[in-house]
């Protein structure tokens, strides 16, 4: 029997665009909070013992500074360097950067998603845009690492392309369901082959946070 495939994605922890209600682009991200840190840390801890159990092949981070800080901190868990892939960043905001959210969603009537192929900011992707780039890039990972095991640290919008990839969602899906996405939750696929010869991803677990605790200040 073939060896499988999987794909796990840890969204980054709590960061203070978050808190704050910002746009979290480049200019926009300023980094995980005290709490981010800590989530990350438990995160890592978790990953960590599955990876003595079963090692990944690779570990991926998108260049956003709250999921660098992210990756740095599974990668020292797991003595396994984090390889930045570019095309995984989150949406490009254009203009929208470093606004509150609440601004942004008010004169576009809704968050991205609720109109998919329109920018929400002057020079903004357009949410069917941010789609195509990232998972073109996750189609090239896979590919590269068929097989094995593979680990992203990402966004709440990667994980979203995750499952509009692997479960074959048409264009425009987004108008009809979303996917709620916490942070320092682990999103988790599988593509065995059967004796058939037969490969088909399965979503394991989406959103689990089963690994943090409540942290009491």
């Amino acid at each position: 029997m073939a060896p499988t495939t999987e794909l796990i994605i840890a969204r980054h922890g709590e960061a203070a665009c978050n808190v704050a209600g910002i746009v979290g682009g480049e200019q926009g991200c300023t980094g995980l909070t005290g709490r981010g840190r800590n989530q990350v840390e438990q995160l890592a801890t978790h990953l960590a013992a599955d990876h003595a159990d079963r090692p990944y092949a690779a570990l991926y981070a998108t260049p956003r500074l709250r999921v660098t800080q992210t990756a740095e901190i599974i990668a020292q868990a797991l003595h396994m360097p984090a390889t930045i892939e570019p095309d995984l960043r989150g949406p490009d905001h254009g203009d929208a950067d470093g606004r509150l959210w609440v601004d942004i969603k008010t004169s576009f009537q809704g968050p991205p998603q609720h109109s998919p192929d329109c920018q929400y900011a002057s020079g903004s992707e357009t949410w069917n845009e941010y789609l195509d780039r990232a998972t073109a890039a996750l189609q090239k990972i896979l590919a590269r690492h068929d097989g094995e095991r593979i680990l992203i640290a990402a966004h709440g919008e990667t994980v979203e392309a995750a499952h509009n990839l692997l479960l074959g969602l048409p264009r425009n899906a987004c108008l009809r369901l979303g996917f709620v996405t916490d942070h320092a939750s682990v999103a988790r696929w599988l593509r065995p082959t059967n004796r058939f010869g037969r490969t088909i991803w399965q979503l394991v677990s989406h959103n689990d946070t089963r690994h943090l605790r409540p942290r009491h200040d």
